[in-house]
């Protein structure tokens, strides 16, 4: 038996035991993890460095080393998340639903664990700590393979975790990382089917590509994040600048950072030129029908069609210029990767039309599209951001790693 078919098995094994595990049981290792991160930040924040280092070293970008940090406020912001997620109701045993049927069985819908949740991740070490938080609230057991850049810090974030749960009831084997950076590893756990019952890939255009054409396990594809702000002529100026400047500048690396700014013909020389202005660290690729207009700007690029539906995760912002809304839903609905899109309009028809025709997971109107997060949802984090519509969609908390079961009561009654 290889490495990782064993640990597969150990975590299968381990899924029943973390099933049962008592919501005291439960609140208690995340508070008791939520408390002990704080406590061995500074250790944290070395083995991050290493990883840091080294990703310098092998010229990784300057936005995935953002996605890669971990600082005081980014641990404290862990440490939080648990503590709220020890707050929430448990999901596991919840009646969905239920029913008297004229036969007298009585029929509950039960919320139920998922079982293994294998998850695939890039880059960002913060991911170890929400997956296993939330895998632990809704009685899964999970595997963790992390990328290779973010090694030490998911070693060390992992170790505190199953240090400090053990102390207090985890189960053994229900939260594994696979620590070799070999790509068979990979190869390897994406076809673990007897053991694994979800995968969830957490990355970028070519993991999802690769996990499409040789997983073997059903898997929610997650995290691509083309998003779209579609300015309408009737959007007050100063509001949309900040909104936009939030959306793309707050935090760019992210997948709900804005990618690419659709903006109503009507309304392009007022707002661009502000948008110019206030945005110079950014570099604008402008659409080709007015790029000469806005030329003189140093941060002024011509767009070519590659830049639409791309996700750059760093200080680039796409412009597409189009005739009205109907031509932006359609602009939007070709080039997203249906995870977050928003109007800023004072119209409240084309709100409506916008929020109901735009083919995304998330849809806003005058707000930016950086909430679309868990813990911004109030979902105590996340393990993923679904842009598929089967079982989950948007940012998935605890009760999207759970499924139903149908629980039946009779007294002896038999099908005729």
């Amino acid at each position: 038996m290889t490495e990782i078919e064993s640990i597969a098995k150990k975590a299968k094994k381990a899924s029943l035991e973390m099933a049962k595990l008592s919501s005291k049981a439960k609140n208690s290792i995340l508070k008791a993890v939520a408390n002990e991160l704080l406590i061995q930040s500074e250790f944290i924040k070395t083995q991050n460095l290493q990883d840091i280092q080294n990703a310098k070293q092998n010229g990784i970008s300057s936005a995935l080393i953002d996605r890669l940090t971990l600082n005081d406020a980014r641990i404290k912001s862990m440490s939080d998340s648990l503590l709220q997620l020890a707050n929430f109701a448990d999901p596991i045993g919840e009646i969905v639903t239920g029913w008297r049927h004229e036969n007298g069985l009585g029929i509950e819908a039960v919320r139920v664990p998922l079982g293994v949740i294998a998850m695939i991740y890039e880059s960002r070490p913060n991911v170890s700590i929400d997956a296993s938080a939330l895998a632990l609230k809704s009685g899964n057991a999970i595997i963790l393979r992390g990328s290779s850049n973010a090694l030490y810090s998911n070693k060390a974030l992992i170790k505190i975790f199953n240090e400090t749960g053990a102390k207090f009831g985890l189960v053994q084997n229900g939260i594994s990382l696979i620590t070799t950076p070999d790509r068979t590893a990979l190869d390897e756990l994406i076809k673990q089917d007897k053991f694994i019952d979800v995968l969830i890939p957490r990355g970028g255009k070519n993991l999802k590509e690769y996990i499409k054409q040789n997983a073997k396990i059903p898997f929610i594809e997650t995290g691509a994040g083309v998003c779209h702000i579609y300015v309408d002529e009737s959007a007050k100026l100063k509001d949309s600048v900040n909104i936009i400047k939030n959306a793309k500048t707050q935090r760019p690396s992210v997948c709900n950072a804005l990618e690419c700014l659709v903006l109503n013909e009507k309304i392009v020389d007022k707002i661009l030129p502000l948008l110019l202005d206030e945005m110079r660290g950014t570099e604008f690729r402008i659409d080709a029908k007015i790029y000469d207009k806005f030329s003189k700007f140093d941060n002024a690029k011509k767009a070519d069609e590659n830049d639409f539906g791309c996700e750059f995760l760093d200080l680039i912002l796409a412009v597409k210029v189009v005739r009205d809304l109907d031509s932006a839903i359609e602009f939007i609905n070709e080039h997203s990767s249906t995870h977050s899109e928003s109007i800023l309009t004072q119209n409240s028809e084309n709100i409506e039309k916008f929020l109901a025709e735009v083919n995304s997971a998330v849809v806003y109107a005058n707000a930016s599209t950086r909430f679309s997060d868990g813990g911004e949802f109030g979902f105590g984090g996340e393990i993923g951001i679904s842009t598929q519509k089967l079982h989950a969609r948007g940012p998935m908390g605890v009760r999207a790693l759970t499924s139903i079961k149908y629980i039946v009561r009779g007294n002896g009654q038999i099908r005729e």
